[in-house]
């Protein structure tokens, strides 16, 4: 992944160094194990222990590998050269993917953990803003046409719904995706005791691989790296909102603009939404990454590495893409400008005509049948939309014989009250927050 959108934390778990060192202790647990049953001797487990606190040469186990053209056995080369004899006990029974495997799957679990904070930090500041603004009147929109009235608030607490349902995903499939494979070739155990690869697990903070063949199977990386992408459309999806409501004709909210900050190298007055544009970019790419990993699921019979070169690619880059754009869209949220004003002027603009549905209703009551009723608003809304808000929709109604043949002008003053749409916005807080 590029430096520009990448962040410290969840660089440096895919870093060489990093790797190497969760190989290490996956193979030095292991031999621990094997200490315990008396496979290899008590005194080599203690030695290769003994360079836990040391740096790998990452350049030496490259150039190992050169030769090698293996990397694991470029690893255990290296370790053996620090270590001495004591190493030929390293790797007992064990094959490559039961350090790879295993591997991958601390790594994922300890990016799920710096993901899962980041949703936490998003959570908590969309909540903040959302009870800021629970009683901000503005329009809601279908089709991106004015619909009926809804608060700021509302439209916030469905985005903190919404990624709340991303964290329970993200906590089950890192949960999924956590699994210890060290069973051997082709998954038998038939040179290495099972209990080796349970002590393993328990060390490493994963689960047991029911039945690993040789790999672990595909299926939990393909659900792990889907709910990434799903993580990613719902980024998308707060990102497109905020990029329209900055639109100049609507300017209902907009990205905070620094000072210093420059808008177009061409246009001096611009002020454009270069961080929501940018995280929609960058959900783009975590979703791209989701078919690469459903495409791995169908390996050949016990194993082949068709998936490793894929998740070389994914496994950092999908990660570190979502936590740089998780981070973004909090700062975006944090600071995001709002203009109640703004909402109060576009909400009126169309002269009352996100009314109509309760005068609707109310001719629907009063006697009229469905048809009739939508064909007397109907035909006075038309009027209201071609004048592009310049008539009242209010009072081509109280002059429209049809309704009020049925309606009276109070009973049809009282379905313009706008209090009315929001009666139930401490129900809906509640839903998604547990109190309003």
């Amino acid at each position: 992944m590029i430096p520009r959108y990448s962040r410290p934390e969840m660089s440096a778990l895919w870093q060489p160094q990093a790797r190497f060192r969760i190989w290490f202790e996956i193979e030095a647990h292991a031999t621990d194990a094997l200490a315990e049953l008396g496979v290899v001797p008590r005194d080599a487990a203690e030695k290769i222990w003994a360079m836990n606190d040391a740096d790998f040469d990452v350049d030496r186990i490259d150039a190992i590998e050169a030769e090698t053209k293996h990397d694991v056995i470029a690893f255990l080369t290296h370790v053996s050269e620090r270590t001495g004899p004591e190493a030929r006990f390293l790797h007992q029974g064990m094959t490559s993917s039961d350090v790879l495997d295993t591997c991958l799957a601390v790594q994922l679990a300890r990016a799920s953990d710096i993901l899962l904070a980041d949703l936490d930090k998003l959570l908590d500041v969309i909540e903040r803003r959302a009870r800021e603004h629970k009683l901000t009147p503005t329009i809601g929109r279908s089709h991106g046409i004015h619909a009926e009235p809804v608060t700021f608030g509302l439209k916030l607490a469905q985005a903190y719904a919404e990624f709340d349902r991303c964290r329970t995903r993200l906590k089950n499939a890192r949960a999924e995706v956590a699994t210890c494979a060290i069973s051997g070739a082709v998954g038998t155990f038939a040179n290495i005791d099972p209990r080796v690869e349970e002590h393993v697990a328990r060390k490493m903070g994963l689960t047991v691989e029911p039945v690993s063949t040789q790999v672990i199977p595909r299926d939990r990386h393909a659900m792990y790296f889907a709910t990434l992408g799903v993580i990613a459309g719902s980024i998308e999806r707060l990102a497109t909102e905020i990029r329209h409501l900055q639109r100049t004709e609507v300017l209902e909210a907009e990205e905070y603009f620094s000072p210093g900050q420059k808008g177009s190298s061409a246009m001096p007055h611009k002020r454009n939404p270069v961080l929501t544009e940018n995280l929609t970019g960058l959900a783009r790419m975590v979703r791209g990454y989701v078919t690469p990993a459903l495409e791995n699921v169908a390996l050949w019979h016990e194993r082949d590495i068709s998936h490793s070169s894929v998740e070389r690619y994914i496994g950092p880059d999908a990660t570190i893409t979502l936590d740089f754009a998780l981070a973004r869209l909090t700062g975006v949220i944090d600071k995001l400008v709002v203009y109640p004003a703004r909402m109060e002027k576009n909400l009126n603009k169309m002269g009352g005509l996100v009314h109509s549905q309760r005068v609707l209703l109310a001719l629907t009551q009063a006697g009229a049948s469905r048809e009739d009723s939508y064909r007397w608003v109907q035909r006075n809304a038309m009027k209201v939309w071609e004048s592009d808000g310049a008539l009242s929709l209010l009072e081509l109604l109280k002059a429209d014989p049809d309704v009020a043949a049925a309606l009276s002008a109070e009973e049809i003053e009282s379905r313009f009250d706008l209090g009315y749409h929001y009666k139930h916005v401490d129900t809906i807080f509640a839903r998604v927050f547990g109190q309003a």
